[in-house]
């Protein structure tokens, strides 16, 4: 309690009496208010401390964790604004790399009360609490750099509260010196990006592609029996059930899920302990697979470390890979989101095959009308994906020697790409496709109608006799029965026999 009280106290000074030591380097400015220790902070918004990095001393919110590097680069880098932060799951798995690279150093000796202080600071990184103290912008240095000395200062900085000393001293804690021990930029980025696509794929992308597929596969049995024409060219084509349409809809999910998954052996190497270009300097032998396994651990994935450290800081195929894989579930659910709102098009005037739920009023002009609204925004995000992954493809294929400097922007764009298919799939699935009925009397009545059933008549009269049969029906709006008979090609009880849709769903 006396120590929460002095805290306190010392929070409401902005810098310390004139006649106080001051930071090294700073020419005698006072310096390092403290606040209380607390993640929200008890000084008022305006109110700063000074801290320095090798460029010179900054003024640092006191209600903040980071410090005068992150400052920089908010100076130096005002592109895009919140919006274009980076992503929070980059950040949580910085918390959850930095913890991991913390017990690691303390079993090569790093001081345990630091290496907890450390760890513990890392673990509400890595949980969420800390998320209003990383301010960053994608748009920054390709490496990262920046973003990992954020991470380094508020781990850092809440380390320091934690031990009861002053925020932006540096001691007993450092950034450089303790928090990103037996690490590199180069490194500690690209392992963030690793781990925190691979959450994302399972934790988001995955599960909502499960339920589209079971959601889909559900509704391919519920209309085995519901025999359709089908449609090539946009044309009419010969029957098939719609059941079986939907199976291959279904198909494409599940490969959508085998190749997201074929992926991600090569994500879950990660880069850590080879530092600045691979080499391991100033790491110790055995870090960088105790890191591996220390995040794994936490996570629950299979995490090891990466065979080859030049390629895994150099070039990032591994996230185009899993970039691509996501492209051609983008194709797919675009396939399958655009089947299935022109198979529901009407009411009145179009197909009409499917009928989808109505969710809210379609138009402020047309009363009544009500849109395939699921299907857009299915189709927007597909588009989304693809737009995203040629941005991953550019920023992939721009690693220039030893390090690929295209990261938060290629890093930004996966993990877009997980979140927006996972969550898309799930408003799919619950807002339309548990809900899709079949609308079997304009099933029935556009497939008796259809010309193509004149197919079943090739292996008994030929092709040119049966062509000529479904063209003269054409011509004349006659139906395909009257046809042949009145041109001579087949009697009436043949035509019942040789014809039957049901008959023509398969092989023989």
């Amino acid at each position: 309690m006396y120590r929460v009280v002095r805290l306190l106290a010392r929070s409401r000074r902005l810098v310390r009496p004139p006649g106080s030591a001051s930071a090294p380097g700073l020419g005698g400015v006072p310096v390092l208010p403290l606040r209380a220790p607390n993640a929200a902070g008890m000084a008022s918004q305006n109110s700063f401390r000074i801290e320095f990095d090798t460029f010179g001393e900054l003024k640092v919110p006191n209600d903040k964790y980071y410090g005068a590097q992150t400052v920089r680069s908010t100076m130096n880098f005002k592109i895009g604004g919140v919006t274009e932060r980076m992503p929070i799951p980059v950040i949580k798995a910085f918390g959850i790399l930095k913890r991991a690279a913390a017990e690691v150093n303390q079993d090569y000796g790093l001081d345990s009360k630091i290496a907890n202080a450390i760890m513990k600071a890392a673990d509400e990184v890595a949980e969420g609490k800390l998320n209003d103290h990383f301010p960053l912008v994608v748009w920054q240095t390709g490496s990262g750099t920046q973003t990992n000395m954020n991470v380094n200062e508020v781990i850092s900085n809440r380390a320091i509260e934690m031990l009861g000393g002053e925020l932006g001293s540096k001691k007993p804690v450092h950034p450089n010196d303790h928090v990103n021990k037996s690490q590199s930029s180069n490194d500690t980025f690209p392992t963030a990006m690793h781990i925190a696509a691979a959450v994302e794929v399972h934790e988001v992308l995955l599960p909502g592609l499960q339920k589209l597929h079971d959601a889909l596969e559900a509704k391919s049995k519920e209309f085995a029996q519901i025999i359709k024409i089908g449609r090539t060219h946009t044309q009419d084509a010969v029957p098939l059930t719609l059941g079986q349409e939907f199976s291959g809809y279904v198909q494409q999910v599940k490969y959508a899920m085998t190749r997201i998954k074929a992926a991600m052996p090569r994500i879950y190497e990660l880069a850590a302990g080879g530092t600045a270009v691979g080499t391991g300097l100033n790491t110790r032998i055995g870090f960088a697979e105790k890191v591996a396994a220390k995040v794994a651990a936490l996570t629950g994935l299979p995490f090891v470390t990466a065979a080859n450290k030049f390629e895994a800081l150099a070039a990032h195929d591994a996230l185009v890979e899993l970039s691509g894989a996501m492209n051609t579930t983008a194709c797919s659910l675009m396939k399958i989101a655009n089947d299935i709102r022109f198979l529901g098009s009407g009411p009145r005037s179009g197909l009409g095959e499917l009928i989808l739920p109505e969710n809210e009023p379609g138009s402020s002009i047309m009363p009544g009308k009500v849109n395939p609204t699921q299907c857009e925004a299915l189709t927007m995000v597909a588009a989304q994906v693809m737009g995203n992954h040629v941005a991953v493809t550019v920023g992939g294929s721009n690693g220039h020697f030893e390090l690929n400097v295209f990261k938060p922007m290629m890093i930004k764009n996966v993990l877009h790409s997980a979140r927006l298919l996972g969550d898309a799939c799930i408003s799919f699935t619950e807002n339309c496709v548990v809900g899709i009925q079949a609308n079997t009397e304009r099933i029935n009545k556009l497939m008796n109608e259809s010309l193509m059933l004149v197919t079943a008549l090739n292996p008994h009269i030929g092709y040119d006799k049966a062509a000529k049969i479904a063209k003269t029906a054409h011509k004349n709006g006659s139906t395909l029965k009257a046809t042949a008979i009145e041109l001579g090609y087949l009697t009436a009880e043949q035509f019942d026999e040789w014809v039957k849709p049901k008959d023509m769903l398969g092989p023989k």
